[in-house]
């Protein structure tokens, strides 16, 4: 989570019309990875396990 934030953090402190487009992009794509590394954790920390599974 602290990752996450982290880089909203340091997106949201640059002009984006200083960064190149390329690094944009993979800012934006890290991002999404981190996201979807929390949603994942996320699911697993909140699943309903039945018994016997």
């Amino acid at each position: 989570m602290r990752e996450l934030s982290t880089a909203i953090d340091h997106l949201s402190e640059e002009d984006p019309s200083e960064i190149s487009p390329l690094q944009l992009t993979e800012q934006l794509v890290e991002l999404h990875w981190q996201m979807a590394r929390l949603q994942a954790q996320i699911a697993r920390r909140t699943s309903v396990r039945f018994p016997g599974d």
